[in-house]
């Protein structure tokens, strides 16, 4: 692809565009075709330059962030093509490096490698994107590989990471995949980080409680890594979500896991410690949220094992002390859960996208249904049904009552009787 039809392609991917300005008669004018011409080419060039940053600059590279914040994104990248002089606060060692990089760079490819996956470039600023990331100041990702049909940033409003030891014994476990399991009841997205041992037991209690669960991946989002946990992944992309800063075909190292440890923690409205030795990659993650002030909290073991030292030595701060998913619920559910009855949705019906109107239309007028079912409704498959859930609990239509959904009081008010409550 070359020219407009290369542009095209990258908004088709990412999500962007928008219509031009119109005239207050309702017909467009030709400087209005104009200006919305010269929009869809801005933001063409803004996708396709965080697309070429995320294949130069490292995941986490303030130094990086800053020249974006400070520079724009178009100069940054006309800057790495053009080599020359370093920008401030590199070496010329790491500046020749970087420009070399640039000069391998295909933004245009990895969006079409992109989409022949079925992955999804979410920019900073685009509807998708969650904006709690933006806490991270200039070590914002510059942008989020999506792969999975759910809106990331609905699903991010009601989150909970829940991490933990790699070599993780019977008992982490366990309490990783309970834990997992009862917040995916009480309607709460699951995200972790994919690996063995309490990664991969929370993902498989989210999943085995038909709930919402997100991997964030250290590599591109196209190869799932580690490759024995191949067919898991694959299960959450088509159930849940599968996130990454690195772009298609990227591999990970050990800095790229520990960075990406940053991510799940601004993403989520606290994270839960299963397990985990004093040199563990989970406290990074833990750390990371308390200086992001959100919640954190730690599962005890016993005193004489080495994989629940760090956990221990967390509790001894500031991090509380959880045995089951309810506690978890009353410290990050806002007062316990036990909120005021809310006055309606967040958004009236008609502002949902039409597949989850039919999904919302699925559900019974009086008690629950079982995700099944409401599929069945909505002519739909499950899969597809659950994402909608998740999202539509985020905004306050409706509730999980154990294995069932059921419309909250206010969305009954509002769905059934027909007016919007904005």
């Amino acid at each position: 692809m070359t020219g407009r039809g290369a542009m095209a392609g990258s908004r088709a991917v990412a999500g962007h565009g928008g219509d031009g300005a119109v005239a207050k008669g309702g017909e467009p004018t030709a400087d209005d075709v104009v200006i919305g011409e010269d929009a869809d080419a801005a933001a063409d060039d803004e996708l396709l330059g965080r697309v070429f940053l995320t294949r130069v600059i490292e995941p986490g590279d303030e130094t990086g962030g800053r020249w974006v914040r400070e520079r724009g994104v178009a100069d940054v990248v006309r800057r790495l093509r053009a080599g020359g002089r370093a920008l401030p606060g590199v070496s010329e060692k790491r500046w020749a490096g970087l420009c070399a990089r640039a000069g391998r760079a295909e933004p245009r490819r990895d969006l079409a490698v992109a989409r022949a996956a079925g992955v999804r470039f979410v920019a900073p600023g685009a509807a998708e994107w969650p904006r709690q990331l933006d806490d991270l100041g200039d070590a914002r990702p510059l942008g989020l590989w999506v792969r999975g049909r759910p809106s990331l940033r609905m699903w991010a409003l009601r989150s909970v990471a829940v991490v933990g030891a790699r070599a993780c014994t019977e008992y982490g476990a366990h309490m990783a995949a309970t834990l997992a399991a009862g917040l995916a009841e009480r309607g709460w997205v699951v995200v972790s980080g994919g690996a063995y041992g309490v990664d991969g037991a929370a993902h498989r209690g989210a999943l085995g409680a038909g709930g919402a669960t997100a991997a964030v991946l250290a590599c591109g989002v196209d190869r799932p890594y580690p490759p024995g946990h191949t067919g898991l992944i694959t299960r959450i992309a088509e159930q849940g979500l599968v996130v990454g800063e690195l772009p298609p075909g990227d591999h990970p190292t050990p800095s790229r896991f520990i960075l990406r440890n940053r991510v799940i923690a601004a993403l989520t409205r606290g994270t839960v410690v299963v397990e985990a030795a004093y040199r563990s990659g989970s406290l990074v993650t833990a750390r990371a949220a308390q200086r992001l002030g959100r919640h954190t909290m730690g599962v005890p073991g016993p005193a004489t094992s080495a994989l629940s030292a760090g956990v221990h030595e967390l509790l001894r701060g500031d991090a509380v002390l959880v045995s089951d998913a309810a506690e978890v619920v009353e410290l990050v559910g806002d007062m316990g859960e036990l909120p005021p009855d809310r006055r309606g949705p967040v958004l009236p019906t008609d502002l949902l996208e039409p597949r989850t109107r039919q999904v919302l239309a699925g559900l019974p007028a009086r008690g629950a249904a079982g995700a099944d079912e409401v599929a069945r409704r909505a002519q739909t498959t499950q899969d597809d049904a659950i994402a909608r859930l998740y999202e539509l609990r985020a905004l306050g239509y409706v509730e999980r009552h154990g294995d069932g959904w059921k419309l909250t009081r206010q969305a009954m008010i509002s769905v059934r009787g027909g007016r919007s409550p904005c």
